[in-house]
């Protein structure tokens, strides 16, 4: 809570008293002596927001924050589409073509290039695939990092923009760790699978960039939650898989259809009924890789 703050300013109209206090939640000024209230509407001066940190950090006005995301950074102007003056009232007929004139040009003043119109549309696509795959801001704001990284390089002109977008957001899930195979960057896009791998590995080849190793771990929740199986499996499939990257099982295999053979193994352990073709269809690979990966499961748990 704010405390009240003396000031030694005008005198108090009613008892000529010079301490006049200052309630900073109600944003009033009265007299400390008599309760006179001289105003009460105090504009607030101070920071809009505090920090809790010894930082010792500038806590000035600012506005919104600058994002990767937006093409301008998210410093440019924008002129609002609701045709009304600032009491509320609706423009007259000539002031509302000028405006919708100015509206217009201030679009297209934003994009002066065909790079600014490529990136523009490159983040309208990435904003747009945020939401149908259900991936994070972190991981968006990487993506985009990497376009314009790939735009400084001129890896942009002559491919498509679809293609490049998909590679990119397949490069930042890789380097955040979110479980999203091609496939489902390229089904979300809608473009084909190919098209996204060597898009994919054109940017890593040429922007150098350093690629964790995939965990397949992270990838039983998910092929578990579309298969709908039980959180006994699960746990027991997560079970199976740090044992096999204890021994070195995992190195060079592919993460999901490791992760689905885990998870069919733990599945016949805890006697859920689901075949290859269910955790096949699930996980997005082939129900021979399931059995293939199967076969060395088995043989390190005889073992």
């Amino acid at each position: 809570m704010l405390k009240n703050i003396i000031i030694a300013g005008p005198k108090c109209p009613s008892c000529g008293n010079q301490k006049m206090v200052t309630d900073q939640n109600t944003g009033e000024m009265f007299c400390g002596k008599c309760g006179f209230v001289v105003t009460d509407k105090i504009e607030d001066t101070g920071a809009e927001w505090r920090s809790f940190a010894n930082d010792e950090s500038n806590r000035t006005r600012v506005g919104a924050g600058t994002s990767l995301t937006m093409h301008d950074m998210g410093l440019s102007t924008v002129i609002g589409a609701a045709n009304k003056d600032a009491t509320g009232k609706p423009l007259s007929a000539s002031v509302k073509s000028s405006i919708e004139r100015l509206r217009t040009w201030d679009s297209r003043s934003q994009a002066h290039t065909s790079a600014d119109r490529n990136l523009r549309q490159a983040l309208n696509e990435m904003d747009k695939l945020k939401d149908k795959l259900a991936l994070t801001t972190a991981v968006i704001e990487k993506a985009a990092y990497i376009y314009r990284k790939a735009m400084e390089r001129k890896l942009v002109r002559g491919r498509s923009i679809q293609g490049l977008v998909a590679a990119c957001l397949y490069a930042s899930c890789r380097n955040t760790e979110t479980p999203r195979t091609l496939d489902d960057i390229a089904n979300g896009i809608n473009i084909r699978r190919k098209d996204v791998a060597r898009c994919y590995r054109l940017i890593y080849r040429e922007l150098e960039l350093k690629m964790p190793v995939v965990d397949p771990v992270k990838g039983v929740s998910r092929i578990a939650s579309i298969a709908e199986l039980g959180e006994k499996s699960k746990r027991k499939a997560i079970t199976i898989l740090n044992e096999a990257r204890r021994t070195g099982l995992t190195a060079g295999k592919d993460p999901m259809g490791i992760a689905a053979a885990a998870l069919y193994l733990a599945c016949i352990s805890t006697g859920e009924t689901r075949s290859q073709k269910d955790i096949s269809i699930a996980s997005g690979v082939t129900e021979v890789t399931i059995r293939n990966r199967c076969a060395g499961l088995r043989k390190m748990l005889n073992d």
